[in-house]
């Protein structure tokens, strides 16, 4: 139900990675979320493949639900901030706001090490192009025109267009600030439009400028073979239903580049405290609008696989506890 997807990252090969098609969408990993806990539709089980990726969603699979609940009653007593025995609303934003900056903080300083393992100041292109994407020099004519050699020569001007967005002095090499914004787009507004660009060509199939509702669904939901309408999910109906009351405002059956910025970088939104509501509303069983451990963990599959536990991670590090 999610965009992407995120999604997610996946890297497949040399020195700091060859991207797949999937990667090139790290950004929507993050905004594509917020569409997500605007619906009232939630899947569990996706946001742990989407937010841990199924490799680690499987390695959390295998936690037993008492030890799950022990680790994360440790993490509710760090959000607990002032100690007084519950989780506020405030105390719940801070948290998620906490772990995601941590995790791009961290991922930016584990790809900036790969590209700059002589602690430079700036990363050049063309450093990041031969990093990347080198190997296409040893690929043939025959193999750079296949469909695998199409994807990757695709990736890389993807990848060109937003290090252009990214470097802010234009000088076609990045400090370690613009990096990030290379890397996690989603964290700095001036990224937004090439973002959209992005959505747009994963999503826009047919190529035309602008998303059909069939196009809208396909991108996240796919029937199997022999389904009929009636078989749709009840989210899928009101995805569609959202797609034509409110992506659609302009009603002439299609987004176009601003009803797609509208839906995915909606203006003012802040997804910490949509996350956060999200959450409270799902385990507050005594609507006093504040959660306690005991109904925190009576809920720990939901609070697992979202970002109050940095994307699950934080139940699978074993040197924090």
């Amino acid at each position: 139900m999610l965009i992407t997807l995120y999604t997610v990252l996946a890297i497949t090969a040399v020195f700091a990675g060859v991207p797949n098609q999937d990667e090139s969408k790290r950004m929507m990993d993050h905004l594509s979320d917020a569409e997500h806990y605007r619906n009232e539709h939630h899947n569990k089980q996706f946001d742990h493949d989407a937010f841990l990726g199924e490799d680690q969603a499987k390695t959390f699979d295998q936690l037993s639900p008492e030890e799950s609940k022990r680790r994360l009653g440790i993490i509710v007593d760090k959000i607990d901030s002032d100690n007084d025995g519950f989780v506020s609303l405030v105390e719940l934003k801070d948290w998620i706001r906490y772990t995601q900056k941590r995790y791009i903080e961290e991922d930016v300083e584990r790809h900036w090490k790969q590209h700059s393992p002589n602690h430079d100041d700036l990363i050049s292109w063309e450093t990041y192009k031969k990093n990347v994407y080198g190997f296409m020099e040893d690929m043939t004519n025959n193999e750079l025109r296949n469909a695998e050699g199409a994807t990757y020569t695709n990736l890389m001007k993807r990848d060109r267009r937003r290090w252009h967005y990214a470097d802010g002095d234009q000088d076609d090499a990045l400090n370690r600030t613009e990096f990030g914004w290379f890397l996690h787009p989603e964290d700095h507004s001036g990224m937004r439009d090439v973002v959209v660009l992005e959505t747009m060509e994963d999503i826009d199939k047919d190529k035309d400028g602008k998303v059909s509702l069939e196009e809208y669904i396909g991108d996240m939901y796919r029937p199997e073979e022999g389904d009929v309408a009636e078989d749709e999910p009840d989210w899928v109906k009101q995805e569609r239903e959202q797609f034509t009351g409110y992506r659609d405002t302009n009603k002439d059956g299609y987004m176009d580049e601003r009803e797609v910025k509208e839906w995915i970088a909606p203006p003012e939104f802040d997804h910490a405290e949509a996350e956060a509501r999200h959450l409270v509303f799902e385990a507050d069983s005594d609507a006093d609008e504040k959660l306690t451990k005991d109904e925190i963990l009576d809920k720990y599959d939901l609070f697992v696989g979202s970002q109050a536990t940095d994307f699950g991670e934080a139940l699978a590090r074993h040197d924090e506890f």
